[in-house]
């Protein structure tokens, strides 16, 4: 082989090395450079950063006004506002509500709720959660909906560090995934741990939803903090409060665990006025 031949293998070897390397920096820079994770939720269902404004949702049994409005990224007053839904901010099985112009509709005579079940529209909703109640039957007289009487949950409560602004972690663990302003990606923080590890209230509150209707997010629960403030706690194992009661911050509503996602993990969302914020920007620092 000559010595010309000898030196073009070099060089296409060289070459070939810096493609490689090259790919592995590309792969690299796609990632966060502090190690965290970052995923897209919209993939698992997860609601948009903007709020949806055009079409129309069908009220479902369990629905409320919160997970409703949580779900498509508006604020409950708001949402209640396009609607035309005045206090006590009732919605039945069957109801329209609209995210463009225009009214919501009524249900259709025959849907049916458990009298059980609060209802409220996506985000913050009022003092206390308001029971989906039954159609009338024609001919009946149609009695008014009574709010659903807020009691004090009866978990354990931790002693907690809090921020100036009167928010705590709301679990131990590591940081495994941040907040993205990216219109598609993390709406809140991922926090690693133990399966079955305690899951605390990050602030005062009372809660406004409990389940797992929201696709994506495993059993959850989200508690109101004020008319601008909710948070919300994904992929629980157990839940441990229900709609309707009150919380204090460090007090145990629920169990880590991994359901809707694939691994144990606490996602944590704080929402202002219907948007997520980043929930770093609001607890202790570590």
């Amino acid at each position: 082989m000559s010595a010309t031949n000898r030196q073009l293998k070099r060089g296409d070897l060289w070459i070939l090395g810096g493609l490689l390397i090259g790919a592995l920096l590309g792969g690299c820079a796609s990632s966060s450079s502090s190690g965290v994770q970052v995923v897209d939720r919209n993939k698992s269902g997860a609601s948009s950063r903007q709020p949806v404004t055009s079409g129309q949702y069908t009220v479902q049994r369990g629905d409320t006004l919160f997970s409703i409005a949580f779900r498509y990224g508006w604020d409950w007053k708001a949402l209640a506002a396009r609607n035309g839904i005045p206090p006590p901010y009732v919605i039945r099985p069957g109801q329209k509500i609209r995210f463009g112009n225009g009214a919501s509709q009524p249900a259709a005579p025959t849907a049916v709720a458990s009298a059980s079940t609060p209802v409220v529209t996506t985000m913050p909703t009022p003092s206390a959660p308001v029971l989906i109640v039954p159609q009338p039957v024609t001919g009946t007289p149609t009695t008014a909906p009574r709010p659903v009487t807020p009691t004090v949950a009866t978990t354990p409560t931790q002693s907690v560090d809090r921020s100036p602004s009167g928010w705590a972690w709301p679990a131990n663990g590591v940081l495994i995934g941040k907040f993205s302003s990216n219109g598609s990606l993390n709406k809140g923080i991922d926090i690693a741990g133990e399966l079955g590890q305690p899951v605390l209230a990050a602030s005062d509150g009372s809660v406004v939803y409990a389940g797992s209707g929201l696709r994506g997010y495993g059993e959850l629960v989200i508690i109101k903090h004020s008319d601008t403030y909710v948070s919300a706690y994904g992929h629980n194992r157990r839940l441990l409060v229900r709609e309707g009661e009150q919380v204090k911050a460090g007090q145990t509503v629920a169990e880590m665990g991994s359901t809707g996602t694939d691994r144990v993990k606490l996602h944590f969302e704080i929402r202002r006025q219907g948007k997520p914020v980043d929930p770093l920007q609001y607890l202790p620092r570590r």
